[in-house]
């Protein structure tokens, strides 16, 4: 499979390095506004590169687009893949509004490829026996799920960028752009949520127009109440991992980063303890991601990328599709409505 990267940022470097390490598949460009950073780019990876997005998606070859723009950026490339009978494989979050991400699905319809979102977090394989305890209902009934995003960005990070902390590119702040995430996470875990009251706040980054500290109380449908708390003003030396949580009456589970803070049912299973031997948290390696951005590892991404990849060549339904991806934005979403109006709570 023919792939091109839409974007000359630091993550387009982790969408080449997975693809790459993909049998099968290909880069065979990448398209940047800049001429140099396409260069860069294109000179690093042993593609094509392009400053033309129209002779991009018309003369490339290319089958699969990923798009690592800004936020704020995704649709109109989106489009542009559509029309062009590109498949879509689009960075979190699919767009900074509901009705921006509608546009895209509505534009992946029409055109007949392909919309997928980029959670690589569901394909670790912590999430995915995390995943199988849930459909075993193996927790009897849950009353607790939650998650837990204690980052940390200096502000630097912000400053240095005029897209990043912006409603307009950005979307959100500590929730829409860190926490996203485990937010997904959560909602692939534990199910949907009904009712929704938050708060947010600018703890240490006033200079930012959005949140960077939030934190919502949940209902899900299935009756559980939960928390989620979201921050990037929360420094500590290696980092806090980024956290998701369920507890019910026959067991408890932490999902760390990609490792397990607890492990623990009331009816053992003979596989619990290969899975606490392979997937018991170190508390000394650092998290993933949590105070810097860079630090990321590009083999989730491949998982994901795979799996987009399987889809179209059996013709089926990727696992985070358009309007999978679409589920946590709409939680956020309803986050900063309950935020903006002093915690009124919001049915979705």
């Amino acid at each position: 499979m023919k792939f091109g990267i839409y974007g000359g940022s630091m993550i387009a470097r982790f969408h080449a390095q997975a693809i790459q390490a993909m049998e099968g598949s290909e880069l065979t460009a990448v398209f940047a506004r800049r001429q140099e950073s396409a260069d860069a780019l294109a000179e690093e990876f042993g593609c094509k590169a392009y400053s033309d997005e129209d002779l991009f998606f018309k003369e490339s070859g290319i089958e699969i687009v990923t798009i690592a723009t800004p936020s704020g950026a995704h649709l109109e490339p989106a489009q542009k893949a559509a029309s062009a009978g590109v498949h879509i494989i689009c960075e979190k979050p699919l767009e900074v509004s509901l009705e921006r991400v509608d546009q895209m699905i509505e534009a992946a319809d029409r055109g007949g490829v392909t919309l997928a979102g980029i959670f690589n977090r569901r394909f670790n394989p912590a999430t995915q026996a995390f995943k199988a305890a849930v459909d075993k209902k193996r927790f009897g009934n849950v009353a607790l799920a939650g998650a837990s995003i204690r980052w940390y960005r200096e502000p630097d990070y912000y400053k240095t960028s005029n897209w990043k902390g912006t409603w307009r590119w950005d979307g959100g702040g500590a929730l829409k752009n860190q926490g996203i995430h485990a937010i997904d996470l959560l909602l692939y875990l534990a199910g949907p949520v009904k009712r929704v009251s938050a708060s947010s706040t600018r703890a240490l980054h006033k200079g930012i127009k959005v949140e960077d500290t939030a934190v919502a109380t949940l209902e899900f449908e299935s009756g559980a109440r939960g928390i989620i708390e979201g921050s990037t003003a929360c420094w500590s030396e290696n980092g806090n991992p980024a956290e998701v949580y369920i507890n019910g009456d026959q067991g408890s589970v932490v999902l760390s980063d990609d490792k397990f803070r607890q492990w623990s049912f009331r009816e053992e299973e003979s596989s619990d303890k290969s899975i606490l031997e392979e997937y018991l948290i170190d508390p000394q390696v650092a998290a993933i991601g949590a105070n810097d951005p860079s630090a990321i590892t590009p083999e989730s991404h491949q998982y994901n990328f795979q799996d987009v990849v399987s889809a179209i060549e059996e013709n089926r339904i990727p696992y985070v599709d358009g309007h999978e991806a679409r589920k946590a934005i709409a939680l956020i979403s309803a986050i900063y409505e309950s935020a903006k109006n002093n915690g009124q709570p919001i049915n979705l």
